[in-house]
């Protein structure tokens, strides 16, 4: 295959070319939702205190349910499974619209409905996640296939971002809720015109708990997969919570308004998007693993510069860093996992994925929040970003001895 096409081989299987088109749309509507939320609660409330309570409400389910909803997707047909998710989400996307439309919303109705989405999401993510072989006919296009997914996601924070922007200032949040809803017939079109080989399910003869001991036990008795885990845990709790701050950046420190946290939201997503078609456009997985610490210290060491910028263009340029570093770090982590996970233990896995990287951000948006109502979203972001760059530098220390239990893994399974 020429180099040209190499970082788009997933899509000759029909399955997922169905899948990235229909994706791609209703991703597009989520980056909208997002920005419109947290534009509209800042909008109403002014507070940094209340952005991170939101986004602890719609963040939380996943860290408490994702064990549940992983023994779930090793057992279910994945695929209607996203069906019934991406249909409630849509519905979720739908009332929310609406309310802001009729001018009869408020503070806890968000909360509300964010918890409602969150615990949505916490099924959605581990499912879909857990699906991504499923649409492939060859196994090796496996990686590739992860760091689509990954480019198609930041794609759509690249253009989501910029049209809610443009919506907010024109029309208001509640158009952008409403475009979201419509979005989701996308990709569950996509779904429904799916040709999935009929695979065995996982027969249950344990029971509910002892599956997820039993998962709980595989992922911490391995060491690579622990490490990896616990370091995606630590960035999603110190870094990511930098979005539930961008209003403020937008308003306070950069003089702007909507239209100004459109570009930076933006702008993180053009970075992301280099990111995951750099990862894409590569074979050797086991190299892609050594670069998880190197992504979170470019992530880290952009976020503790962006808090210290006051221009629109440094801060744009800047945040286009931090989205190429947090991407490379949680890609490659991702790619790692679903090549050396069994298959019957895929959706467990992918659950404690979920947890690291959307269980625990919460967490870090509600203390993001509280902090930088005392002492500044500037000074916040900058003992953010160090954390992710110690936490990076001490999983750096142990690269050696994962990369020994790592290699005879990745032979046996022919991917280096």
């Amino acid at each position: 295959m020429k180099t040209g096409f190499a970082a788009f081989r997933s899509l000759k299987h029909r399955n997922y070319r169905l899948f990235f088109a229909g994706q791609g749309i209703s991703l597009i509507g989520t980056w909208m939702q997002q920005v419109a939320m947290s534009w509209l609660v800042y909008r109403m409330t002014g507070s940094a205190l209340l952005l991170g309570v939101v986004g602890f409400a719609g963040q939380i389910p996943t860290f408490l349910l994702s064990p549940f909803a992983g023994v779930l997707a090793d057992r279910w047909n994945k695929r209607n499974a996203l069906v019934v998710t991406q249909a409630l989400s849509m519905l979720q996307a739908l009332a929310l619209a609406a309310l802001v439309l009729t001018k009869t919303v408020s503070v806890w109705q968000i909360i509300t409905l964010s918890i409602l989405l969150g615990c949505v999401s916490a099924f959605d993510i581990t499912t879909r996640q857990a699906f991504v072989p499923d649409m492939l006919e060859k196994k090796g296009d496996l990686g590739n296939a992860i760091a689509l997914n990954s480019s198609l996601f930041n794609g759509a924070r690249l253009i989501g971002p910029a049209i809610a922007g443009g919506l907010i200032a024109l029309m208001g949040e509640g158009m952008c809720f409403l475009l979201n809803g419509l979005s989701y017939i996308a990709v569950i079109a996509a779904l429904l015109m799916m040709k999935i080989e009929s695979r065995p399910l996982q027969a249950e003869k344990e029971g509910f708990m002892s599956g997820i001991s039993q998962g709980f036990s595989y992922v911490f008795s391995f060491k690579p997969m622990k490490s990896i885990l616990l370091l995606l845990a630590l960035i999603s709790f110190a870094g990511v919570p930098y979005a539930v701050l961008m209003p403020m950046f937008a308003g306070k420190v950069l003089h702007g308004g909507p239209h100004t946290l459109g570009f930076l939201m933006a702008a993180s997503g053009l970075g992301a998007l280099g990111g995951t078609i750099f990862l894409a456009s590569r074979k050797d997985g086991l190299r892609l693993g050594m670069m998880t610490p190197v992504g979170g210290v470019v992530f880290g060491a952009g976020l503790m510069a962006f808090s210290r910028s006051h221009s629109l263009w440094l801060s744009l340029l800047l945040m286009s860093v931090t989205g190429f570093g947090i991407m490379v770090q949680m890609a490659s982590s991702n790619m790692v996992l679903q090549n050396i996970v069994e298959d019957g233990k895929r959706g467990r896995v992918m659950s404690f994925f979920a947890m690291a990287v959307m269980g625990t951000a919460p967490f870090g948006s509600l203390l993001a929040g509280g902090l930088a109502g005392r002492i500044g979203a500037p000074a916040t972001l900058f003992i953010c970003g160090l954390c992710c760059v110690l936490g990076s530098m001490v999983f750096s220390s142990r690269l050696p001895s994962l990369k020994e239990e790592l290699e005879p893994i990745y032979g046996q399974r022919e991917i280096i």
